[in-house]
């Protein structure tokens, strides 16, 4: 029922039809799990125990390449594993700072050269430079020395624990003479695993307390959690599996807590919401959640899919290491559906009036019953009116609010952050300070030239390309070549004058391979390959920006066949495509304000830099996923609607009013969960949370009840029409009950 002010024929006379003998595959899987309500509990429980036993068991393989095929700084480090082994192992630093004195002299100097000798002894050390020694790192007045640790093979091959065991032997020198700090990939590897976590926790937390209050009920609030938990513990269970096959990043875990969590809950509870609605109307708790699970059921299952579909489309550019983050997020977009599909048709069968016990004393508690009931809100259903009244002035609202959000995605600069953008106190923040205050900003971004000499042993040549690259402006320091034991390269060393993350940096790179080298070459029949961090970071970039036209054509194009086959329509793809690309543009240019700008930088306690060179293509892969999921929920009742009542504007005002209150609810839910994840220590996290809270706030509450009223009210009957040659080749998809 509609309650005060609802016209009766907005109703959905949903009490004289209950469902149908012919039972969809949903009704059938809802219909066993209603009858086999223990059996489906139990096997849930036995898979999240069978998934964490088997991860712990397998345990999580390192990445084993971080290669980047096609690039000079990949063939830099080929050319320095094929004749140089030793010196294509990783390194750290070691960062030594005398309080009161220098490092020349007394007990600060008996407790660095200790500590040096005790990492030198690590398995894993094929040698430690001493900051003594000539030529090494030591400032003018002896106050900061830096020494260098060098692996005996990639980061990759080497476990935390390694890491950890060097950095407690170079730091028992610690003491009132001598501060130590560690830098370095290792160093990073370390923090990473002992910073804080429990975001997780803390967004369950969250998006309880917001079910508390729409729900008004502890059982009723925790039964989408329920379904939502049950998913994430395989998942994470499953992580490590997925480890094993495919090369997995550290974050992948986190990324897909964060998915799952988020869409978890946003199905289960629509599927909740309209069982309720259903109930409220007249069925019977039975026939209501059969009904439920026919229409919400089949939304849920088709928005999923939209979800996967954009996660696996990360596949397509061809970067490895990102394949585990997108195959674990969409493994738990996945099995959240499957939860939300099976674990409540369980939990809800002949649930009786228990779902709304352990009322909580919230004010308001019989609106809200009231509300639960209703298959239509009045207050959405005159928002809708209003809308469209006024089609226009709401489409132009939205759209300016959108490109005013996405501007700043125009100047945005992709890189990767560095140690200098780490928390404060951590070693890695305090080693980077202190190389760049002792050394300058350059030493923390250096270039590593991998030499091919015409001629083995031509030394000659190789230091006159050192000499070219030193001429360079924007260049502080150039190291004297080193030639492998074959004499065949020579490796040069460049410090830049500017800090990693600085344009500087990045456009003396391109200096040097447009413009400085091809000459040294010409006249040394040398070749010369750049590499180093920098110079990977934005070979990285090109390759991604090479790869995204690919990637976004088959997302949308996949996305799009998928929605003309549901809704029988040529208006709602092309409507749902265009949007996503506002939504994503807009949340980009507010990460661009945030982590690039400095806007609210200081509150996020995350500096100012360059945007990682993933993050874009994976917000939007999840972003154009998730719009697709709030795309679904609406225009599916919208659909459900017009096929009911033939009327565009009555299903528009009737499909707003259905499910107004369950989108911004799910919404919230959602944006609190991603926000969540912005408290974390991880730039790379921080960026995705706010990244996809603020998208889902702008698709929530800007495109679904703003932009898409107006535009369906505007389109009218052409937004339900679809060329008669395109539906005869399209498959027949059933969004409604048969």
């Amino acid at each position: 029922m509609l309650g005060c002010g609802a016209s009766p024929m907005h109703r959905i006379a949903i009490k004289a039809t209950p469902p149908r003998t012919s039972s969809s595959v949903f009704v059938r899987v809802a219909r066993w799990c209603m009858a086999h309500r223990w059996q489906t509990f139990v096997m849930w429980l036995l898979a999240v125990v069978a998934a964490i036993a088997i991860g712990q068991a397998t345990g999580t393989r390192d990445i084993s390449s971080f290669r980047l095929p096609d690039t000079e700084s990949q063939a830099a480090y080929d050319l320095l594993a094929a004749h140089a082994p030793q010196a294509n192992g990783g390194t750290d630093q070691l960062v030594y700072v005398a309080r009161g004195g220098t490092l020349r002299e007394g007990e600060a100097r008996e407790r660095m050269r200790a500590s040096l000798e005790r990492v030198r002894r690590e398995s894993l050390v094929a040698d430690v430079s001493d900051p003594l020694a000539r030529g090494a790192q030591l400032t003018p007045d002896g106050r900061i020395g830096v020494a260098t640790v060098t692996y005996k093979g990639e980061f990759q091959e080497f476990k935390v624990d390694q890491f950890k065991r060097v950095q407690d032997a170079a730091f028992s020198a610690r003491g009132a003479q001598l501060r130590v700090e560690h830098g370095g990939q290792g160093a990073e590897f370390i923090r990473f695993t002992e910073q804080g976590g429990g975001t997780e926790f803390i967004s369950l937390i969250a998006a309880a307390l917001i079910l508390m209050c729409m729900f008004g009920s502890l059982i009723a609030a925790g039964v989408p959690l329920l379904s939502a938990i049950l998913a994430l513990g395989v998942t994470i269970g499953m992580v490590p599996v997925i480890s094993q096959l495919v090369d997995t990043p550290d974050f992948a875990t986190q990324l897909a807590a964060l998915m799952g969590i988020g869409v978890g809950i946003d199905y289960a509870l629509i599927v909740v919401t309209r069982y309720r609605a259903e109930h409220g109307g007249g069925l019977s708790r039975d026939d209501a959640l059969l009904r439920a699970m026919d229409t919400a059921g089949r939304t849920v299952f088709f928005a999923a899919c939209t979800v996967i579909i954009a996660l696996l489309g990360l596949l397509l550019l061809g970067l490895s290491f990102l394949h585990g983050a997108a195959i674990a997020a969409a493994l738990a977009v996945l099995l959240t559906m499957i939860a939300a599909l099976t674990v409540l048709p369980a939990v809800l069968s002949r649930s009786g009036d228990w779902i709304d016990r352990l009322r909580l004393p919230l004010p308001g508690r019989r609106r809200r019953a009231e509300a639960a009931a209703m298959t239509q809100s009045p207050a959405w259903a005159r928002w809708s009116e209003f809308v469209q009244r006024r089609p226009w002035p709401a489409v132009l609202v939205a759209v300016l609010i959108l490109l005013a959000l996405a501007a700043p995605a125009l100047h945005m600069r992709l890189g990767t952050s560095d140690a200098g953008l780490d928390p404060e106190g951590t070693t890695t923040r305090a080693a980077y300070d202190t190389i760049a205050e002792g050394f300058g900003p350059g030493v923390n971004g250096s270039f590593l030239l991998a030499t091919q000499l015409a001629e083995p042993g031509d030394e000659a040549s190789a230091k006159a390309i050192a000499a070219d690259v030193a001429r360079d402006p924007g260049v502080a320091i150039v190291s004297a070549p080193q030639l492998s034991p074959d004499e065949e390269i020579a490796t040069i060393v460049a410090f830049p004058k500017s800090g990693p993350r600085e344009e500087a940096t990045t456009q003396l790179l391109e200096r040097l391979r447009d413009d400085v080298l091809p000459a040294a070459e010409e006249r040394t029949k040398a070749t010369v390959h750049v590499g180093g961090q920098t110079a990977s970071q934005e070979d990285f970039t090109g390759v991604i920006a090479g790869k995204l036209p690919l990637f976004v054509g088959a997302v949308v194009l996949l996305s799009a066949l998928l929605l003309m086959a549901v809704f029988r329509s040529f208006f709602i793809p092309i409507k749902a495509a265009l949007m996503n690309l506002l939504s994503i543009g807009a949340a980009l240019g507010f990460v661009t304000l945030v982590f690039q700008d400095g806007f609210l930088a200081e509150a996020l306690g995350s500096g100012t830099g360059p945007i990682e060179s993933f993050v874009p293509v994976m917000l939007f892969a999840i972003v154009f996923g998730l719009s697709m999921d709030y795309e679904m929920f609406l225009v599916s009742r919208m659909h459900e609607e017009w096929q009911g009542t033939d009327d565009p504007s009555r299903a528009v005002r009737n499909g707003l009013a259905t499910t107004g209150r369950v989108i911004t609810a799910a919404a919230l839910i959602m944006i609190v969960v991603f926000a969540t994840f912005a408290l974390g220590d991880d730039r790379i996290i921080k960026e995705f949370g706010l990244g996809l809270a603020m998208a889902v706030l702008l698709d929530a509450f800007v495109i679904r009840i703003l932009l898409v009223p107006a535009l369906m009210e505007l389109a009218g009957r052409w937004a339900w029409w679809l060329p008669p040659v395109i539906a005869r080749r399209l498959p027949q998809v059933a969004l409604e009950r048969e």
